[in-house]
């Protein structure tokens, strides 16, 4: 859920400007998951940017104190989040952990890095979402360690059907700072997409594990 509409379009600018998402319906991406995809997103490079990166991080760290107040620690979800989490604990003054996708094999066998007082209040930072899967599964973790947690922030989510099931499931509130509506609507804006191409966008915004269709 996007809190704010001029954060999200601002927002939405600042990742196309640095490339950090990346639209090429003519020649899709494919996924981890295998999904073939028109866009791919990539906010890890908002950290190379510094005038970028300090408008991300004070709007994360705004939404969390408007929606939260101050938890007691930020936690950033490995490893996309944990440089962007790590931002937002400093600004808010803060604690930070992250979160890995499952316990090291080796050493403490770690899932959660750093230190985590039971009971603590925690929000989670996420660089984005799409199924949701790998993010929910960092709220376990947190959960099963006996963390209380509040929400997640992220940067951008696709807004998958699936997503909103799985996080409503799990009862964990998610708010972004854009989303693909404000990505695809300012690059219609700006004439980044031709009209084919944002036809091309919205289908697969409605079936991506079926795009293209045959």
């Amino acid at each position: 859920m996007v809190l704010d509409k001029d954060t999200a379009s601002k927002t939405a600018e600042l990742l196309m400007q640095i490339n950090a998402i990346k639209l090429r319906p003519e020649n899709p991406f494919i996924w981890a998951s295998g999904w073939n995809s028109p866009i791919y997103c990539d906010n890890r490079i908002i950290l190379s940017y510094p005038q970028i990166r300090t408008f991300v991080r004070q709007e994360m760290a705004k939404q969390i104190e408007d929606l939260y107040g101050k938890p007691d620690v930020i936690a950033g979800v490995a490893t996309g989040a944990i440089g962007m989490g790590a931002l937002v604990a400093e600004q808010l003054g803060l604690p930070f952990v992250y979160v890995r996708p499952e316990a090291k094999s080796h050493g403490r066998q770690n899932q959660i890095e750093g230190y985590l007082e039971a009971n603590s209040n925690v929000v989670v930072i996420e660089d984005l979402v799409s199924t949701g899967k790998s993010s929910l599964n960092a709220v376990r973790a947190l959960l099963n360690d006996g963390a209380q947690v509040k929400g997640m922030i992220a940067i951008f989510t696709y807004g998958f059907d699936l997503a909103l099931k799985n996080f409503e499931k799990e009862d964990v509130a998610l708010h972004t700072l854009t989303d693909y509506e404000h990505v695809i609507q300012q690059a219609s804006e700006t004439s980044y997409i031709k009209e084919e191409q944002l036809k091309t966008l919205l289908e697969w915004r409605n079936n991506p594990e079926e795009w293209p269709s045959q």
